[in-house]
């Protein structure tokens, strides 16, 4: 009989181990985009993801590791988004029974009417700034503010990939400064410094980086402006919504309910599902003749048809009139599910580099090199979103960056409060610039544009993160330990 030799030994994870599931992302993510173009999120990346997971399975086995630790991994990887995943359900519901109820298209009639497409952008981001530093979430802006101002967009004839932009650039205001924000008091717990100190010192990149991007709003609305024959097209669509819904303010209660539960710290998913199912049983009673006509029959039984057909596979409507079909046409809980399929890849897969040394193994190297601030700066930023396009979830881009270089910046008389600051600015706004990425996932989703298109209008989320870093080069707000 054999001598039993007990489990093999686990060996350290070597450069090539770390660098294998790198290429492969690599490889199958650019080919998803070169074969299949548009559609590359429509499945083909999802299988690209899942394939790297599978790659960075066989190099943990590979390294001794058995395959029971590989799957509590990814056990884990899942647990770590359960939030995200009701969250991302619950928006689509709502989508689905604000669309049926009214809510949206309340919306975009009033905004019609007071939003001129010159500053429309400008408008656009200012609004979501305020709503999302109120309610402390990007994701609940977006979800539900930004879907209609991307209607009025299409409605007023400007751009939806710019408007996009400028929603997500004001809702990722909302997720840095406001303490009601879990990134913000997560980033200051990580790096172990008070959430307001925190909040202070985000200012300094938070504030001119939006200042600069509302000017910019500012210009393109100016020189942009609507296409010919916009003014008659709106005429018409605010005729169309008028005929479909009673306009009326009481369809905005369901949006009062969410602000309302919101600032109560509510948790998202919960809020979220409450006001989808108020709004869609408010709409049974408002708007009698919409919820009869999807149901196909009236009563209280056709209206509760109608209220969960909205929040299973979304609400539809045929006006004859493209620009209000594309707006009223959406939501439901089954719209989330190729971005529910995406985040699970692209988590799963950080997660089994983070927990098997490979993510370590490549960031040693930056430290090593990063002699001057400057380059420490820079190497921070590099790692949280190389993380978000890596590992596909800003906690992870988060918690990592912060914990790795905290000693380092002790070590070199950095006060952390430098750190907590430029790990925000690195890894919670550039999440949404990665379609793959949960963030931006999410915001293609519910804003119906897709992540390269807006991409280049998240003026917020670029210049965040070159301002810190430029800070670190410069010396500008750097500050050492015991400075006042």
């Amino acid at each position: 009989m054999a001598e039993d030799t007990g489990p093999r030994p686990i060996r350290e994870p070597s450069t090539a181990d770390a660098v294998i599931p790198l290429v492969a992302l690599v490889v199958l993510i650019g080919g998803s985009l070169v074969l299949f173009v548009l559609d590359a999120l429509e499945g083909p990346t999802q299988v690209a993801l899942v394939l790297c997971a599978m790659i960075a399975a066989l190099v943990a086995l590979k390294n001794g590791h058995p395959w029971s630790e590989v799957q509590a991994s990814g056990q884990r990887a899942l647990s770590s988004i359960t939030s995200a995943m009701f969250i991302l359900l619950a928006v689509g519901a709502l989508i689905g029974t604000w669309n049926m109820s009214g809510t949206i298209p309340t919306l975009v009639y009033y905004g019609l009417q007071v939003l001129s497409p010159g500053w429309y952008y400008a408008a656009c981001t200012l609004i979501c700034g305020l709503i999302a530093l109120s309610i402390g979430s990007s994701w609940t802006t977006a979800g539900t503010i930004g879907v209609g101002l991307v209607g009025i967009a299409i409605m007023l004839d400007v751009s939806p990939a710019i408007t996009a932009g400028a929603v997500i650039s004001g809702a990722y205001l909302g997720d840095k400064l406001p303490p009601l924000s879990e990134t913000t008091v997560l980033t200051a717990q990580l790096v172990k410094v008070d959430v307001y100190e925190h909040i202070k010192r985000q200012a300094w990149t938070s504030v001119p980086a939006f200042a600069i991007g509302f000017v910019l709003f500012l210009l393109l609305g100016l020189t942009g402006g609507p296409g010919p024959g916009a003014a008659g097209e709106t005429a018409i669509d605010l005729k169309a919504l008028g005929d479909i819904y009673w306009i009326t303010p009481l369809n905005l209660l369901p949006l009062v309910l969410l602000v309302f539960l919101s600032v109560r710290k509510a948790p998202a998913s919960l809020a979220l599902m409450a006001s989808a199912l108020f709004a869609g049983f408010l709409g049974i009673f408002t708007q009698p003749a919409v919820v009869r006509a999807f149901a196909g029959e009236g009563g209280l039984i056709g209206g509760i048809k109608a209220v969960w057909e909205a929040m299973a596979t979304g609400f539809t409507k045929n006006s004859g009139i493209a620009d209000v079909d594309s707006l009223l046409s959406r939501g439901g809980m089954d719209s989330m599910l190729l971005t529910l399929w995406l985040i699970i890849g692209a988590v799963t897969f950080g997660t089994l580099l983070e927990e098997f040394g490979l993510i370590n193994r490549l960031i040693e190297p930056l430290i090593r090199a990063a002699k001057g601030t400057g380059r420490l700066f820079l190497a921070v930023f590099a790692t949280a979103f190389g993380l978000n396009i890596v590992a596909g979830d800003q906690y992870i881009a988060l918690v990592l960056p912060a914990r790795i270089y905290r000693a380092e910046f002790a070590k070199r008389g950095l006060a952390p409060t430098n750190l907590s600051r430029l790990t925000a600015d690195s890894g919670t706004v550039t999440s949404p610039l990665v379609p793959w990425n949960s963030c931006g996932a999410f915001m293609a989703a519910v804003l119906g544009v897709s992540t390269i298109a807006y991409l280049p209008f998240c003026f917020f989320n670029i210049l965040s993160p070159l301002l810190s870093v430029t800070y670190g080069f410069t010396g500008f707000k750097v500050e050492k330990v015991g400075a006042a």
